[in-house]
C-alpha cells in the first residue's frame, strides 16, 4: 500500500513537476546528464543578497519519470533553505524523498538533479553577483 502511494507521488511529480522552467539571471547553475537513460537536468539557483539562502530554484531538461520527479522533489526540498543546510543534503536524503526502491541504474536517474545541485553549489558567484552584495 505505501509503495503504491510513493509510486503515485513519483508519477504526479513527473506529470506536473514543481519548479520547472528557468530563472531570470540565476546566481548559480549546474547541469548533469545520465547517458544510460538519456536524462539531462539543468538546475538554476537564485540566492538572497547575502548569498546564504536559496531564494528560488528551477530545473529544466528531459528525463525519465524518476529523474524528473527527483528534480521536482529536490527543488521543493531546497527552496528557501540556507546553502549551508542544502550542502549537507545527501544521496540518502534524496533517496528517502523519492521513497521507492531504486535499482542501481535508477539510482543514477534519481541522482542526476542531485549532481547538478552539487555543481551549482560549487560554482563561483559571478562578478555581477559579487558586486551586488558588496
Amino acid at each position: 500500500m505505501a509503495y503504491d502511494m510513493y509510486q503515485e507521488r513519483i508519477l504526479e511529480h513527473y506529470r506536473k513537476p514543481r519548479n520547472s522552467g528557468h530563472l531570470d539571471h540565476p546566481d548559480r547553475q549546474g547541469k548533469e546528464s545520465n547517458p544510460l537513460c538519456g536524462d539531462q537536468i539543468a538546475l538554476e539557483l537564485k540566492l538572497d543578497p547575502t548569498h546564504t539562502i536559496i531564494e528560488d530554484v528551477r530545473f529544466s531538461g528531459d528525463g525519465c519519470a524518476i529523474s524528473v520527479a527527483s528534480a521536482s522533489l529536490l527543488t521543493q526540498q531546497i527552496k528557501g533553505k540556507p546553502i549551508a543546510e542544502v550542502a549537507k543534503f545527501s544521496q540518502k536524503d534524496l533517496e528517502k524523498l523519492v521513497g521507492v526502491p531504486l535499482s542501481p541504474v535508477r539510482v543514477k536517474c534519481a541522482m542526476t538533479s542531485f549532481v547538478a545541485l552539487g555543481q551549482a553549489l560549487a560554482e563561483k558567484p559571478s562578478q555581477e553577483a559579487a558586486t551586488k552584495s558588496a
